[in-house]
């Protein structure tokens, strides 16, 4: 009896097993975590031996319910015997949990598409406040170099047309870039002509030696903004300055150390007016030249006088 018992639940089980696909017992004892004894036990009819925890297992794996895993394991005795009623209410028990699970995995689901969704709207949401600082950035920096935009066309092909035209009444025009530096909190690093101690930090040694704190003399302006340093001022040691290479030097050193201008943020401010500096409703600028004028001799004397 036994023997027919044990034939029809293995035959049973492997029909099972390879409707989802397992090949061995061996490997329905490894997906279930249930060993093979408990499996074996099963075969030979002692089912309702077996606590329901490691039925429900086996089901699971097997895909289908714990009712059917049952009805097909018992033998005919233990399929017209009522369960155990404690056997029942723990089946009923599993069952209610099983269902549980299933909804708590859909709400799971549910949450993680919802994350993704919200994910989506606000990488949106960065990517638009992005744009919408960049173009506000931008206006505000056109608004800073408005006069410099519309002016510096005109002032420049005034200079092309007329060499004579003094250089120094085109440095108003560099004020807003001067502005726009200082709103961006950039600093210059010394000034031209400047003798400062050499600090290889901040100073980039273009010709000679020197040693750190030893003075030497900036030649092109270095720049930073607060603790980040963009450009390094390029200096010279003071024998490399002091060799005849170029006059300008000597007149840099017999001239006060900070007194000439020397970077667009040190525009200096004329105590005589001139044509660039007149008011914002004088009409008579050197900007307002049209470019007969500007290439007219007589005009331009007037201009610079």
């Amino acid at each position: 009896m036994s023997k027919s018992i044990y034939i029809k639940n293995h035959q049973q089980l492997e029909h099972l097993m390879q409707q989802v696909g397992i090949p061995t017992v061996k490997e329905l004892s490894r997906l279930s975590e249930v060993s093979e004894w408990q499996i074996t036990r099963i075969e030979y009819g002692l089912i309702l031996k077996i606590p329901v925890e490691i039925l429900l297992k086996l089901a699971n794996t097997l895909e289908i319910s714990l009712n059917d895993f049952l009805t097909r394991f018992s033998s005919d005795e233990a399929v017209s015997l009522p369960l155990p009623e404690q056997m029942r209410s723990d089946t009923y028990a599993l069952e209610s949990l099983e269902e549980d699970y299933q909804q708590l995995q859909q709400l799971i689901e549910q949450e993680r598409e919802t994350s993704r969704n919200e994910f989506h709207r606000l990488q949106q949401q960065m990517e638009q406040q992005k744009e919408t600082l960049k173009q506000e950035f931008q206006r505000s920096s056109l608004q800073t170099l408005e006069s410099w935009l519309l002016q510096w066309p005109t002032a420049a092909l005034s200079a092309q047309k007329n060499p004579k035209l003094p250089a120094i009444k085109l440095l108003p025009l560099l004020k807003p870039m001067a502005i726009l530096l200082k709103q961006w909190g950039v600093e210059a690093i010394a000034s031209v002509g400047e003798l400062v101690p050499y600090d290889p930090q901040y100073h980039q040694l273009m010709e000679g030696q020197a040693e750190p704190g030893e003075r030497v003399r900036v030649r092109y302006v270095g720049y930073r903004q607060g603790d980040t340093l963009l450009y390094r001022a390029k200096v010279s040691s003071l024998e490399a300055v002091a060799a005849p290479k170029t006059e300008s030097v000597k007149t840099v050193e017999d001239t006060e150390e900070n007194k000439a201008p020397t970077t667009v943020l040190d525009i200096p401010q004329s105590s005589t007016p001139t044509n660039l500096d007149a008011p914002d409703d004088s009409s008579a600028t050197i900007l307002d030249v049209s470019e007969d004028a500007a290439v007219d001799e007589a005009t331009a004397k007037k201009i610079i006088q």
